[in-house]
């Protein structure tokens, strides 16, 4: 039976591991459930006497020494729990022979949804993962089945920048044809270590369904009529040829005059609206929808053309070659005349003035 100092000792054992989390992952470290039992082996081709040390002080003086028996040169550790969790090496009078972390496997957050979220712009070789759980401090990726087992031979990915709330971003590339027909589910595991509880997670999914596209372009928005055809280009990101990678679109418009909104599934819209956003999809597979663009103001009568230079903020019909070099020219030559006037204006404004000086 635990004792009221051991359940102090756990506590204040795993305040101090949560803050002073590991940064990167050990060489060589053993995963095991609580209250089970492990064997540390000392790496070490010689017979000779070794002794082992927890976090640099040997084992003996562990405040529950009752948890550690050493059978020639191995360790015995039992009844894991979190006050025997931490750093084992073996040694020969002042020489280190190896090194073991001994960790606490996560069963709590196993049953749990996972943190782990993965999508891809395209359907060329890179998908991209993003890791939510905030507590862990490091965390791999790694693809196939190698890396669900913890088999040697799995090449771990490890965090391309940390997200913004804290969680971690990837970037893992595949070998999937992205022409050829999709038979085989890619599989994802991730591992993660907070404090010293180590948790592991496999995913598994077929490309086709996690894609996710870039959001498109909004090229004109060409006046037809009482209608406006929108030209929607696929994003930069997006896999080429574009005619083999189809696109399908929505476009969201607002109306004019009570500025209700609407969505057409096709690039033909109602003429008489203030602007429109659009997203994209696989049109063969009907993937995840791509986010919608930001809002564009619509621009139609040739009064209102000479502000479709901003094409970020506006969109408007195919204007002809040099018609925003002339509305140039009418802006420099408006600003011209309002000089001369005004000049002319000071000048009248200073005679007045001196006539009625003289006057006087």
């Amino acid at each position: 039976m635990k004792t009221s100092a051991f359940w102090i000792f756990e506590i204040l054992f795993f305040i101090i591991t949560g803050a002073n989390g590991l940064s990167h992952f050990p060489p060589n470290f053993v995963v095991v459930k609580m209250n089970d039992q492990t064997v540390l082996t000392c790496n070490t081709s010689t017979n000779e006497t070794v002794v082992w040390k927890f976090d640099n002080d040997i084992v003996e003086r562990h405040p529950y020494p009752d948890n550690f028996e050493q059978v020639g040169q191995n360790l015995i550790v039992s009844d894991i729990d979190t006050p025997v969790l931490g750093e084992y090496s073996c040694w020969r009078g002042d020489k280190l022979l190896s090194s073991t972390y001994l960790l606490q496997e996560d069963e709590e957050t196993q049953k749990a949804d996972s943190p782990l979220t993965c999508w891809a712009k395209s359907y060329d070789c890179k998908f991209n993962c993003n890791w939510t759980g905030i507590e862990h401090t490091v965390v791999r990726l790694g693809l196939g089945h190698d890396c669900s087992q913890g088999g040697s031979l799995c090449q771990w990915v490890n965090s391309k920048e940390q997200a913004v709330d804290g969680g971690f971003q990837f970037e893992v590339s595949h070998y999937l044809s992205p022409y050829a027909e999709e038979t085989t589910m890619l599989e994802v595991t991730a591992e993660a270590i907070a404090g010293l509880t180590f948790l592991r997670t496999t995913q598994r999914f077929y490309l086709r369904d996690i894609i996710e596209p870039d959001s498109p372009q909004i090229g004109n928005c060409q006046e037809v009529g009482d209608y406006l055809n929108v030209s929607i280009d696929p994003p930069s990101s997006w896999s080429t040829p574009h005619s083999f990678f189809g696109l399908e679109h929505e476009i969201e418009y607002m109306l004019k005059d009570d500025g209700k909104t609407g969505i057409s599934p096709s690039t033909v819209i109602p003429k008489k609206i203030s602007k429109l956003r659009a997203r994209s999809r696989d049109a063969l597979v009907l993937s995840h929808w791509s986010q919608w663009t930001p809002w564009k103001n619509v621009k139609t009568g040739v009064s209102k053309l000479c502000k479709c230079k901003n094409k970020e903020k506006y969109c408007c019909p195919e204007l002809p070659p040099g018609y925003l070099d002339q509305c140039k020219k009418k802006r420099k030559n408006k600003s011209n005349k309002d000089i001369e006037g005004n000049q002319k204006s000071s000048k009248r404004r200073h005679l007045e003035k001196t006539f009625m000086s003289n006057g006087m």
